[in-house]
């Protein structure tokens, strides 16, 4: 991600979902957008791909990415796509992010059918595009 207020970045845990759709339709949107996780996964939610594949957006090569210090320094904003995501941090990430992030709260997509998925799928464009559009970045 390149470094500057305008950017984005979506947490989740494994990041193989939620944040996953959030970065992607973020970008759709223009935002500059990168995601990553506190505990990545070693693959993408199938799911989530065949999903996101159905808005017109592909994020078959995105890989799992591990959250790290620099992703914080460099973005604008961090959103956290759980609130039980932030008591997981370590200190000095909390403290790095004390004043440039925001949580919402979306359910966890895994282990959910096709159909769950999609109706996730459809709350993360929701908020994305009110994200982008009221231009919350900092």
């Amino acid at each position: 991600m390149v470094e500057g207020m305008n950017s984005v970045l979506f947490v989740c845990i494994e990041n193989s979902s939620r944040s996953q759709m959030a970065e992607g339709f973020a970008r759709r949107l223009g935002l500059n957008a990168s995601s990553a996780g506190t505990v990545p996964s070693t693959h993408l939610n199938s799911y989530v791909v065949e999903a996101m594949s159905e808005k017109g957006i592909d994020i078959s090569q995105n890989r799992p990415r591990e959250l790290t210090p620099d992703m914080v320094d460099q973005a604008g904003m961090v959103v956290l796509t759980d609130p039980s995501i932030m008591k997981s941090l370590s200190r000095s990430l909390r403290w790095k992010m004390r004043k440039k992030y925001v949580e919402w709260f979306l359910p966890d997509p895994q282990g959910q059918p096709i159909e769950a998925i999609r109706r996730i799928r459809d709350e993360i464009e929701m908020m994305v595009t009110t994200y982008a559009k009221a231009d919350v970045q900092p």
